[in-house]
């Protein structure tokens, strides 16, 4: 079994510019059943926004969801992953980094996957409960 991280990630990750709104992002979300999509500008990756940080950054900051860009709350310059390097590494680096996704970007900087907990779970521990959930369809 590859142990790479291009194996085991997710391909062709959702992207939004970043003078998107909120409204935009929920909505791709919303439309690909994902809690996260990348911040881009042009193909260059500059940032993650989750469904969470919609929410805290976002809606808890009383921030208007249709004038708000995903650009004033995203985690700019995320930690990125390179296709090739070894799973261990994007387990170590999301457990120093306290995060569940992480991009994956090519030399250039971007975009061509993205790898979460889901995706290691299914590929390295498909017995564990992670695993069921991650691989069952949505229910919404």
């Amino acid at each position: 079994m590859p142990d790479t991280v291009s194996y085991v990630m997710t391909p062709r990750p959702v992207c939004v510019p970043t003078d998107a709104t909120l409204v935009h992002a929920a909505e791709r979300m919303r439309d690909h059943n994902i809690g996260d999509v990348l911040v881009v500008s042009g193909d260059v990756l500059r940032g993650i926004v989750t469904d969470r940080d919609l929410v805290v950054r976002g809606l808890a900051l009383h921030a208007d969801p249709l004038a708000t860009t995903v650009g004033t709350v995203c985690t700019t310059s995320p930690a990125v992953l390179d296709p090739d390097q070894p799973v261990e590494t994007a387990v170590a680096m999301m457990r120093d980094l306290g995060v569940r996704r992480l991009p994956v970007c090519d030399a250039r900087g971007v975009p061509i996957g993205i790898l979460s907990l889901g995706d290691l779970a299914v590929e390295h521990d498909p017995d564990s409960a992670l695993a069921d959930i991650s691989a069952a369809p949505p229910t919404v």
